[in-house]
């Protein structure tokens, strides 16, 4: 396929300066610049900015059957990212929108509205059986629009009515705001928060994650969430050879502002995520590209991935082995993982239907 360019000085504060066309593209389409489009004053292009697209969602919590996750339902507010992460495995479900896995995944966030209700229905049905949810997993449901769309918030606030267990993983510090519900739900063994430290490098944080929060501003958020007594925990993920060499500094850096559990996964790189970080490769790190990309193959057989279960989130061979001893021994020493985060599933309670009140 052939890529869709846009001025390299537009990347600023996006992952990708790319409209990558996505795998059911049957047109191709070049950008041309014919001297008509607007500029700002120093003569660079007006960066990209961010639509956000309405969708009613049929459902809220999803299923999940992937023998490789810790959890098999998940919520997720939002289709798309703003944090602009250019390694994100959720890129490629932007295609099956008819958008690009490249900039439309970063500037066009699908926003599903009303899904406090549409959950609430669901958890309202007679032979419902409270599971713990993941909120968050595909992308992260702190993102900047959330700010003001607050549908995250409006999810949160059924499962504090209900006393329904969930936990969350983000790269963003907006998850603070919500500490009046979801500190309290901690304290009931309802809710556990996880953030995401790739590298404690601000510059390769700022490259790789270029909306997200700085990786000395999460630390701070995990400080603030131990404070209030919310158990937390580090995502070291993805680990990218040759980038993110600082395993143990991350780890350190974590136990220190109080995570007391920690995981990691390596580079996926599925579909229209292979050739867009090779492009990112070649834009911030060309020395180090082909490195980068032969060690990511020897992990996955020689692919650029490897969708197999067994394998996909850890790789394969010797440098995912190194890679997992680097990560046994650096938790074991530190004292990460001793104590499984337990959720009551018994406190639930059915939300009261619409327009009744709680008696207690």
């Amino acid at each position: 396929m052939a890529d869709h360019r846009i001025p390299v000085e537009a990347i600023k504060g996006r992952g990708t300066a790319t409209r990558h066309p996505h795998r059911f593209e049957r047109e191709q389409r070049e950008a041309f610049d014919d001297g008509w489009d607007a500029a700002i004053e120093d003569g660079a292009p007006l960066p990209p900015a961010t639509e956000v697209i309405w969708e009613d969602p049929r459902s809220a919590v999803g299923q999940v059957d992937s023998p490789d996750v810790y959890f098999d339902r998940s919520l997720n507010p939002y289709r798309g990212c703003e944090h602009g992460c250019i390694y994100c495995y959720a890129r490629p479900t932007h295609s099956y929108l008819n958008l690009s896995p490249g900039l439309d995944f970063e500037t066009k966030i699908i926003a599903k509205r009303g899904i406090a209700e549409v959950l609430r229905r669901e958890l309202s049905r007679p032979k419902y059986q409270p599971r713990m949810i993941a909120i968050g997993t595909a992308t992260d449901c702190y993102q900047p629009v959330e700010r003001e769309l607050r549908l995250t918030r409006s999810v949160i606030e059924v499962l504090h009515e209900t006393d329904h267990p969930f936990s969350l993983v983000t790269k963003s510090s907006g998850v603070e705001r919500d500490l009046d519900l979801i500190a309290p739900m901690a304290h009931r063994k309802l809710a556990a928060v996880y953030v995401t430290i790739t590298t404690l490098d601000a510059q390769l944080a700022r490259q790789l994650e270029p909306r997200a929060a700085a990786p000395h501003r999460r630390l701070r958020l995990l400080r603030t969430l131990a404070e209030h007594g919310v158990p937390c925990g580090v995502s070291l993920a993805p680990q990218i050879p040759f980038l993110t060499d600082d395993m143990e500094q991350v780890l350190e850096a974590a136990w220190d502002a109080g995570a007391r559990s920690a995981f990691y996964h390596v580079l996926r790189l599925p579909w229209e995520v292979a050739p867009l970080f090779r492009q990112w490769l070649e834009l911030h790190y060309p020395q180090r590209a082909q490195r980068v990309m032969a060690r990511v193959q020897d992990m996955r057989g020689g692919k650029d991935y490897d969708a197999d279960f067994a394998t996909r989130m850890k790789g394969s061979g010797p440098w995912a082995e190194l890679l997992a001893q680097r990560f046994r021994k650096a938790t074991q020493r530190l004292g990460f993982n001793r104590e499984r985060i337990e959720m009551d599933m018994g406190l639930f309670r059915p939300p009261s239907p619409p327009g009744q009140g709680c008696l207690f």
